[in-house]
């Protein structure tokens, strides 16, 4: 199927100076972030323990604040969770005060006295000890960078080496950039979002792959041609396989976000920026790093 018409020449590459230099002072941005105002962690990694409740009636942060203060967790952090009027609310604390049986036992017991029998439903207690979470945030963090690293030695060794380094620089943007919208929307940031950063890797070098393949393929069939033209005509030859790929994805993460609640929101949420990034990067940085490449070697 073919959206973009054949013999579409869109010089791509024309644009690479200022792609740098926008794709750059985002990364820096993203960068300051982390290192100012900081993702912010999930029990998964700051450890502690995250009860969620579902009240049959509506309430609000004081009345379940004030439930909880006489069994000692009135200074929890609580928040919204969920659309609007669903009235479900996530309860924080630093802590698991005791064994999580008894913790929700005791939650039951107190906000049965403020609110009455069977008006709230205790969805889930989860708890992870602080070090158990340092654990997990840095084996997160290095499985991303191990991922990013291996599809970059991957795309070496099937291509050339230029075609790697353009890869993983192409990699690092995506993931930053999607780091960089979890923690301007104030997402938390657990397992699910590790899991989706994963995701991007994989998809992100599947499109640069193919169209590294075309300018592979391309440069051999046309010798005579420059390598500017060879790039900007395989990245056209792959547009519409781009398109059609990446906006029937964006689709389905779309219905996701709408539909799928608030659980499922993050990632889905994750996934759009990180698939939209990734074919900014296969376009607009890996291909030409390429040429850059090429043009290094000259001069020298």
């Amino acid at each position: 199927m073919e959206i973009i018409r054949p013999g579409t020449n869109i010089p791509f590459t024309k644009y690479r100076t200022v792609a740098v230099i926008v794709s750059t002072a985002v990364n820096l941005v993203v960068l300051l972030l982390l290192f100012t105002r900081g993702p912010n962690l999930g029990v998964d990694f700051a450890g502690g323990t995250v009860v969620q409740l579902k009240f049959q009636q509506k309430v609000s942060i004081p009345d379940i604040r004030r439930a909880l203060t006489p069994i000692g967790l009135g200074d929890s952090v609580i928040q919204d969770f969920g659309k609007e009027g669903e009235n479900e609310f996530l309860v924080r604390l630093e802590r698991p005060p005791g064994e999580l049986g008894a913790l929700g036992e005791k939650l039951r017991g107190a906000l049965a006295g403020q609110f009455g029998q069977n008006q709230v439903e205790i969805r889930r207690v989860e708890s992870v000890g602080p070090k158990v979470g340092k654990e997990l945030r840095d084996r997160a963090t290095w499985s991303v960078i191990a991922a990013t690293v291996m599809m970059g030695v991957y795309i070496w060794f099937r291509f050339e080496l230029r075609f790697g380094i353009g890869a993983v620089i192409a990699l690092i943007h995506d993931v930053l950039v999607t780091v960089g919208g979890i923690i301007l929307i104030g997402y938390e940031f657990d397992l699910t979002i590790v899991a989706a950063l994963l995701t991007i890797v994989g998809f992100s070098v599947n499109d640069t792959v193919v169209i590294c393949d075309r300018i592979r393929e391309n440069m051999r069939r046309s010798k005579r041609e420059g390598l500017e033209k060879v790039v900007n005509t395989s990245i056209n030859e792959c547009l519409s396989r781009t398109i059609i790929t990446t906006g029937t994805a964006l689709m389905v993460l779309l219905a996701l976000f709408i539909l799928g609640g608030a659980v499922i929101r993050p990632f889905a949420f994750s996934l759009m920026v990180g698939f939209f990034s990734g074919v900014y990067s296969t376009i607009f940085i890996a291909s030409p790093i390429i040429l850059m490449w090429e043009r290094g070697k000259k001069k020298t």
